[in-house]
C-alpha cells in the first residue's frame, strides 16, 4: 500500500480532494455514542456523471449491529442508483486522527461493487492518506 500508487493517476487531484473532503464532512454526521470513532466514506461511482455518494457509521448498543460508513455509503448508492453500480474509488476518513483501513466486512462489500482496480484511500500514520486497490486490500475475496 502506497501513497504514490500509479493507479490513482486515472483520477484527477480535484476528484481525490473532493472525495476526501466529502468523507470528512459526512463523518461529522456519524452516530458513535459508544466508541466516539466517527467515520465517513465517499464513493466515486464509475458513471458518466462522476457521482459521489456518502455514508457514515451508525453504532448500536449491540456492537454487532453497527453499520460501517463504507457499507452505509454503498447501501445508499444502491438505493439511489440501482444494483449495477460500480465504484471507481472510495475515500474513508475519521475524525479521530487515527490510521484506519476498511474492516474485512467492508472490504468484501466494496469488492462486490468494484473492479480489481478500484482505489481505496484511507487514513494512515501521522495524518497521511494511504491508498491501495481493493485487490491489494482483499487478495482472497469471497466469490460465488
Amino acid at each position: 500500500m502506497s501513497s504514490t500508487n500509479p493507479s490513482s493517476s486515472q483520477l484527477t487531484q480535484s476528484q481525490i480532494a473532493t472525495l476526501q473532503q466529502s468523507a470528512t464532512e459526512v463523518a461529522h454526521h456519524a452516530y458513535a455514542p459508544y466508541s466516539h470513532f466517527r467515520v465517513g466514506a465517499a464513493l466515486l461511482l464509475d458513471d458518466e456523471a462522476h457521482t459521489i455518494v456518502t455514508g457514515c457509521n451508525v453504532e448500536n448498543a449491540s456492537y454487532r449491529l453497527t453499520v460501517c460508513a463504507e457499507q452505509a455509503a454503498i447501501a445508499t448508492a444502491v438505493s439511489l442508483h440501482g444494483p449495477t453500480i460500480r465504484i471507481r474509488a472510495i475515500a474513508v476518513a475519521n475524525l479521530n486522527d487515527t490510521a484506519s483501513q476498511p474492516c474485512g466486512a467492508c472490504r468484501q462489500t466494496i469488492h462486490e461493487f468494484s473492479t480489481p482496480n478500484t482505489i481505496v484511500f484511507f487514513p494512515a500514520e501521522a495524518g497521511t492518506i494511504a491508498q491501495a486497490t481493493i485487490a491489494d486490500l482483499l487478495p482472497a475475496a469471497f466469490l460465488l
